[in-house]
């Protein structure tokens, strides 16, 4: 049974953030050394502690999802590779966002549609709860919330071009990235990844 999670609620890719943040945990900080880098010296260039803490700990959740070998190419990867290592790591965190890529955009790639439906989230959602009846029941605005964040997502990651038109693109995962999740099993990210034909 898939436990869905309204988890990426406070952040898209944070694609900067998430470079620093790959590199530091690259570098094995204890806990007294992560706080020092996150709080005290701000690598993140936030203007409160608070929102530091929080966008840090949101991306070492998702980076603690994968292997370091991912972490990798999300530090030091060309900013194609790098965005689709963190959505590897973001979908495998949050399955409610990889399965709307792995259901509902794969088929409309499948079928070349050239726009993503304005209820295509709702008609996912309405799904997923008749299939998941212990799902849990978020309110109105979460539910948008979750959506206008997906949507975010799916863009910076190329797979919309933006969150007006809601036009679809079509991306190719880049060898890098298939072959570290490939050699880590990672078969559930992969599927995420791979909805275009």
């Amino acid at each position: 049974m898939t436990v869905y999670q309204a988890n990426f609620l406070k952040g898209s890719l944070m694609i900067p953030e998430s470079r620093i943040v790959a590199r530091l945990l690259l570098s094995d900080p204890d806990e007294q050394g992560w706080r020092q880098a996150i709080l005290e010296e701000n690598i993140l260039q936030k203007r409160t502690r608070n929102t530091a803490k929080t966008q840090a700990g949101i991306i070492r959740q998702r980076l603690h999802t994968m292997p370091k070998a991912l972490w990798q190419w999300v530090a030091n990867g060309s900013p194609e590779t790098t965005r689709q290592a963190l959505l590897a790591a973001t979908v495998k965190l949050s399955p409610l966002l990889g399965d709307f890529m792995r259901l509902t955009l794969k088929d409309l790639c499948h079928s070349f549609q050239e726009t993503l439906p304005s209820l295509a989230w709702q008609r996912y959602m309405d799904d997923r709860r008749q299939q998941e009846p212990d799902m849990p029941h978020w309110s109105d605005a979460t539910h948008g919330k979750l959506r206008q964040n997906a949507y975010r997502i799916l863009c910076e990651a190329g797979f919309l071009t933006d969150t007006q038109t809601l036009t679809l693109r079509r991306v190719f995962i880049t060898p890098e990235v298939i072959s570290c999740l490939e050699a880590h099993r990672e078969e559930y990210a992969l599927s995420c990844l791979q909805v275009c034909p």
